[in-house]
């Protein structure tokens, strides 16, 4: 890639790979051979993020130019272009929204809205009180009658319908919320913070934890796959928790140590018990928590690791670099 890799997107299939570069270009790869099959030429100023839907029909982009952007796979080129309503996209999610078709979330400035597949505006929410930092729709849980998108800003949590203006709860809290982490079966929700804390709630009576003590502010976070372990970053040593029964309270973390630097993401699997982990030393780390405080499997990029992100299959890792590096990492069936 060109330079800095700042998002990278799985299709649905596991058969695509698509990745970002803060300057705007995004390349897609097959997966199955590593060749560059499209070419986009994102957005102006640079793209913040990139997305498929959950049906793997629609391709989304974000970027610095204040609009999201459908793109055409077949063609390489664009299909749609959405003002975001404000001059920086944060963030984009796709839901599935009941049943009525995947829908996409975005977050610019203090406006939330959700468009179509085919690029329609379908809501626009009140302005938030502060700028918003992160979007996330819950997962879809069996026999769920609807979904719920979780919007962060300065100060609350709300949790939004797709099919209504007003909020469904605000969770408040003062300080700065830079990203959201459901737990897959959507009974917790965590928070990473500039003030270096994890805040942490239980979602049906809305009760809360905050662990504190991190050395940095905190981006990284990431459930395992049966919503038991949440693993933080915020700083070169990956802390995780134990959040069954009560909650992590007055419970001692896992501690995992490697990194000679801090920490830029982290990402369990999303069917395994493999967690992989990437930091500004260039270090690509694969860890089994529940075996070994030591990492079963290293790997080194030649510059700081932006990017860590799984397959939906859990049997491929992509990585990307601030140097414009992509890799891929196949791992064994059950993820030993």
């Amino acid at each position: 890639m060109d330079d800095h890799v700042v998002s990278v997107a799985w299709s649905p299939d596991s058969q695509w790979l698509a990745a970002a570069c803060v300057s705007g270009p995004i390349q897609i790869f097959y997966v199955k051979d590593g060749s560059k099959v499209c070419r986009l030429p994102g957005h102006a100023f640079g793209t913040t993020m990139i997305g498929w839907s959950p049906n793997g029909k629609q391709f989304a982009s974000a970027g610095q130019d204040g609009t999201i952007k459908y793109w055409d796979m077949l063609q390489c080129s664009e299909s749609h272009s959405m003002d975001a309503g404000a001059a920086w996209v944060e963030a984009i999610a796709w839901g599935a929204a009941n049943g009525s078709g995947p829908v996409l979330a975005s977050a610019a400035g203090k406006k939330l809205r959700l468009w179509t597949m085919d690029g329609q505006l379908l809501r626009e929410y009140p302005d938030h009180p502060s700028t918003i930092s992160d979007v996330k729709w819950r997962p879809l849980r069996e026999g769920a009658k609807e979904e719920r998108l979780a919007s962060a800003a300065y100060g609350q949590l709300a949790f939004w319908r797709a099919q209504s203006n007003e909020p469904v709860t605000k969770l408040e809290w003062k300080g700065s919320l830079l990203t959201i982490a459901w737990s897959p079966d959507g009974a917790f929700v965590a928070t990473g913070n500039q003030d270096s804390t994890v805040h942490f709630w239980f979602v049906k009576s809305g009760e809360d934890l905050q662990m504190s003590g991190y050395p940095t502010k905190v981006r990284e976070l990431s459930w395992d796959f049966n919503s038991r372990y949440l693993a933080t970053g915020g700083g070169d040593q990956i802390t995780i928790w134990d959040c069954s029964g009560k909650g992590p309270a007055d419970t001692q973390p896992i501690v995992l140590k490697g990194h000679q630097g801090v920490l830029h993401c982290l990402a369990y699997q999303p069917y395994g018990v493999l967690l992989a982990s990437g930091g500004d030393d260039g270090m690509v780390g694969l860890w089994n928590p529940k075996k070994d405080k030591k990492p079963v499997g290293v790997h080194a990029l030649e510059d700081a690791v932006s990017e860590v992100v799984w397959s939906p299959d859990s049997r491929s890792l992509a990585v990307a670099g601030h140097n414009g590096e992509v890799r891929l990492i196949r791992v064994a069936k059950g993820g030993e």
